[in-house]
């Protein structure tokens, strides 16, 4: 019996990105299916929230993603540029974004055809595993979702046309998120039960072989 997941992902987070090669091998060696639903990071939904938090923040999620892709042997660099435009010296939230929105629909869209999964893995890693600078610019992207069987062209005219369609998509999403139980990502949910961060993969897994997970 198919068990199935929803996996709560932010194109900013260095977490979420982490937590990619682990929950593809779930899906390879388990009778697993993962629904990535893409929803807009914290500094989108709340603009404000990096200036309320602790000074040290940023500092420590640098410093822990490095090291946690370095233990697991994930390349990894932070994302040139930014998927968000901020001033990491005042944490101020510019109001252009032109980078987050368009990406985060293009989840939406792949989400629809059921495979945001796949589209979010080959995208994500233009961005997070350092072997590009200028992942915006170029074919980068679109090299990228061919490899995985999109056509990115495509993908940006309808979201382009539509892009109400796709705000809707991402607004059920983050509602849904919510309701789960948790508000940061990666949170895997599974029965509605809410696991928050790569590092509760293993967990996840335990709880799912208590209801009937089975290798495929």
């Amino acid at each position: 019996m198919t068990l199935f997941v929803d996996l709560f992902y932010s194109y900013r987070s260095p977490y979420s990105y982490l937590a990619l090669p682990k929950t593809l091998k779930l899906v390879e060696q388990y009778d697993l299916a993962v629904n990535l639903r893409p929803v807009y990071p914290l500094a989108i939904r709340e603009p404000g929230f990096f200036k309320k938090a602790n000074p040290q923040f940023i500092r420590y999620v640098v410093l822990d993603s490095t090291r946690v892709a370095e233990h697991e042997g994930i390349p990894f660099r932070f994302p040139r540029p930014n998927p968000i435009v901020q001033d990491l010296t005042t944490l101020e939230v510019a109001a252009e974004q032109p980078y987050i929105h368009r990406l985060t629909r293009l989840g939406a869209m792949a989400q629809l055809e059921g495979r945001s999964l796949a589209f979010t893995y080959a995208i994500a890693r233009v961005l997070w595993d350092g072997s590009v600078s200028g992942w915006n610019e170029g074919d980068h992207l679109a090299q990228a979702a061919e490899r995985a069987g999109f056509d990115l062209a495509a993908m940006d005219e309808a979201i382009t046309a539509e892009p109400d369609r796709y705000e809707q998509v991402i607004a059920a999403n983050e509602k849904d998120h919510a309701a789960s139980g948790h508000w940061g990502v990666p949170t895997f949910v599974f029965e509605n039960e809410p696991f928050f961060g790569q590092d509760r993969i293993d967990l996840l897994v335990w709880r799912m072989q208590g209801k009937g997970l089975t290798k495929r």
